[in-house]
């Protein structure tokens, strides 16, 4: 199949090209041409730029499919679209659980549990508060465009190589120091990732069936809670580690994997398993990023939101 991916270099859309070379497909990539310059020699590659509406790149050319990594926007799906036109065959948008509402939502909800409002007051600042609803309207401009041929994948926290988040990563990290982990939340809570091959191989394979329709991209599959999560980090290395559990006030509004309503940690993931989305274990996801981040010289976490090592030692004092 001929296969256009909208942003593909860096985490989700470098797994999914990664996907759809192994199954044998056809890929274009659509990206600024900023970075992973040098991945994928074999596939084509088209420069513009969402943010500023350039598809020019765009302007010839049909697929069987689009997938959409890098809509944020509903102008940024409308636009893909606009151009698009009928040119591809099915649009696979990469949505996120953020859509959801929390609600009268209990453990095991699927992919029926209500959605927040869509919101289409012109913002494109990307907060906590409207990302989610953002992300409702490009769902619902990509049905309303291409109907039985839409796809919507919402994926959990995304965890695996070249993680460019931090979020998992940062517990990876932690865990292979060893020692007194500091945590701000209760251990018992559930947590949700999802291996980014996982994920990729499920919307390949959504696409190969041309099958329409929404699905909850979530792992692992057995239930693990966050702090199995970081024993299982630390099994990885080769490390022990011992929790130390502090106020849930010393944690900062999105500390890594801390989530305190929980049923938004326990979703089914029924229909996307029916779809083929295989299932890595825990503790493959964990030596792989660790593997793969030691090999880039662990850089920076551009979106972490964890303790600085002084901190933590100041903490573990206090309470360890």
């Amino acid at each position: 199949m001929r296969i256009l991916v909208l942003g593909g270099t860096a985490f989700v859309g470098r797994a999914i090209v990664t996907a759809a070379l192994a199954a044998g497909h056809d890929v274009t990539i659509f990206s600024r041409g900023r970075t992973g310059t040098g991945l994928f020699p074999e596939v084509s590659r088209l420069v513009g730029d969402r943010d500023t509406d350039d598809y020019a790149a765009l302007a010839g050319g049909s697929w069987d499919a689009v997938v959409d990594v890098t809509g944020y926007l509903p102008r940024h799906v409308g636009g893909a679209m606009d151009v698009l036109g009928d040119r591809v065959g099915r649009y696979l948008f990469v949505s996120s659980h953020a859509v959801y509402g929390s609600d009268g939502v209990r453990p095991g909800n699927d992919e029926s549990t209500p959605r927040r409002p869509a919101e289409r007051s012109g913002t494109e600042e990307l907060t906590n508060d409207t990302y989610g609803p953002l992300k409702v309207a490009c769902e619902d401009d990509v049905v309303a465009r291409y109907g039985e041929r839409a796809t919507i994948v919402r994926p959990g926290k995304v965890a695996g190589p070249y993680d460019n988040q931090g979020t998992f990563t940062y517990w990876v990290r932690r865990a292979a120091r060893g020692g007194p982990v500091v945590l701000p939340a209760d251990p018992d809570q559930p947590v949700q990732v999802i291996d980014v091959r996982d994920l990729a191989t499920l919307v390949v394979r959504l696409i190969e069936a041309d099958r329409p329709g929404a699905f909850n991209a979530v792992g692992p599959d057995e239930p693990t809670t966050l702090g199995g999560l970081i024993h299982t980090c630390a099994a990885a290395a080769g490390t022990e580690v011992r929790i130390v559990r502090v106020p849930d006030e010393h944690a900062t509004r999105m500390f890594p994997l801390v989530r305190p309503f929980w049923p938004g940690q326990q979703r089914s993931f029924a229909a996307a398993r029916a779809a083929g989305m295989p299932a890595t274990p825990l503790i493959t996801t964990a030596i792989d990023t660790r593997t793969a981040d030691r090999e880039l010289g662990e850089p920076p976490l551009s979106w972490n939101d964890g303790f600085d090592p002084a901190t933590e030692a100041a903490l573990i004092e206090r309470y360890g």
